[in-house]
């Protein structure tokens, strides 16, 4: 992993790693605003001013804070949120309703009608009976809301079981079947309430090969040219989601955005010039890939303990509560000593966290320099999926979170206190 060190330390967007522990204290993420601009710029060079009628929608679930949605508001992107907290998050930042989409596999009556109060742009459907709720809801408000149809494609992903969401056999989309999807399309075409915009595909995550994409988009476009031929009804929107790998460690080979973007709209182009449909609009759904490799999180080495001819455990004040991805699904990190950046390897440590679980390794067989108590242990790429899936199991405290950006760091998160983990606990009288 490529990184600045400076005085020994490890910097990270021009700040001292070691004094942002010192000052914020420990576990602590730490996001770069500059690495995360650079991936937005990325996305507005490649796709957003290179192809007319496209956008991106921010995958809010991979990092959802009022700072970051409010770093993405700027860069003019949309955003993808799937429950109430991440639209109350969303709402609170002042995020354009317009450029809100609501996914989610079960929303709540609830969910639709405060997405449909707030006037977001799109509720994704992703269930049977979606449709006649969102209408009802709508109805209600007299209001009239725009909808797209989560289908899935049914293609092959190498990625873990757990993050691959395209596959038939999936809690995610609509199944393409003649007595599934399309009665639903005609439900939605003859609904006043509702204005059906198109087709929405989520593969899967943290993929290298555009080969799925790439099928997933023929399906889509084949789709289109279905719906054309049996309702006489023209395809405004198609939305391919996201699911582009990042680097975690060494062995991850990541594509520049343009390797997905560019042939799938190669493709949509293709088609529309054969069929002599209008474009749609194009949009992905980029989370990890922003966020990922701009955060890292920092801990501090207590424990030590050695097993002579077997393994070294070197254990860190934080864990699975703060980045579960290892022990959910066998998710595989890399990290230095950050107070000991410049330093020749010299043993290999396992790095577990303080839980009480076994399944709480971060990193096995890991090269350090000398290990010692109160080193500082810096993750890389944990800017998604760790502070979103943080938990208080063992009641220990979500950590901090702290921005960046060209040697200045302010926090955007506070570090939850004890009496925090408590506040909605209560003795019930007849136990006083």
């Amino acid at each position: 992993m490529e990184f600045e060190t400076k005085n020994g330390h490890l910097m990270w967007d021009g700040c001292d790693t070691v004094a942002l522990a010192e000052k914020f204290g420990t576990p602590l993420y730490v996001f770069s605003k500059t690495m995360i601009e650079d991936k937005c710029q990325e996305l507005q060079r490649d796709f957003v001013e290179k192809y007319q009628n496209v956008r991106v929608a921010f995958a809010s679930k991979a990092f959802s804070t009022l700072a970051m949605l409010k770093i993405i508001e700027r860069q003019g992107f949309s955003l993808d949120v799937v429950s109430d907290g991440e639209l109350y998050t969303a709402i609170k930042a002042d995020f354009p309703a317009a450029h809100i989409e609501m996914n989610g596999n079960n929303k709540s009556i609830e969910e639709l009608t405060m997405a449909i109060d707030y006037g977001v742009g799109r509720i994704i459907v992703d269930s049977l009976q979606e449709v006649d709720l969102i209408a009802a809801v709508a109805k209600e408000k007299g209001k009239v809301v725009d909808i797209l149809f989560r289908i899935t494609p049914e293609v092959n992903v190498q990625t873990h079981s757990f993050i691959s969401t395209g596959q038939k056999d999936s809690k995610f989309g609509i199944p393409i079947d003649e007595t599934i999807l399309f009665p639903q399309i005609k439900n939605a075409i003859d609904t006043a309430e509702v204005n059906f915009l198109g087709f929405h595909f989520h593969v899967g995550s943290q993929l290298f090969d555009n080969h799925a994409h790439l099928a997933a988009v023929e399906i889509a476009l084949d789709l289109v040219k279905m719906v054309k031929e049996r309702f006489d009804y023209l395809i405004k929107e198609l939305n391919f989601g996201g699911g582009f790998g990042v680097r975690y460690t060494e062995q991850d080979q990541p594509q520049p955005f343009s390797y997905f973007t560019d042939p799938m709209m190669e493709k949509v182009l293709a088609f529309c010039q054969e069929e002599n449909y209008p474009q749609p609009a194009i949009v992905i759904e980029p989370g990890r890939s922003i966020v990922a490799e701009a955060g890292i999180s920092l801990h501090q080495i207590g424990a030590i303990k050695e097993l002579p001819g077997l393994r070294k455990y070197v254990s860190i004040d934080g864990g699975m509560t703060d980045n579960i991805r290892p022990g959910l699904y066998a998710a595989e990190y890399t990290g230095i000593l950050a107070n000991k950046a410049d330093e020749a390897l010299v043993e290999k440590v396992t790095v577990s966290g303080k839980a009480c679980e076994s399944t709480d390794i971060l990193v096995k067989d890991i090269e350090l320099p000398q290990v010692e108590s109160g080193d500082l242990f810096a993750t890389f790429s944990t800017g998604a999926y760790g502070y979103s899936m943080a938990s208080n199991y063992n009641k220990l405290a979500i950590p901090a979170v702290v921005l960046t950006n060209q040697g200045q760091a302010e926090l955007i998160v506070k570090r939850q206190s004890l009496d925090q983990i408590i506040q909605n606990e209560v003795i019930p009288e007849f136990l006083k």
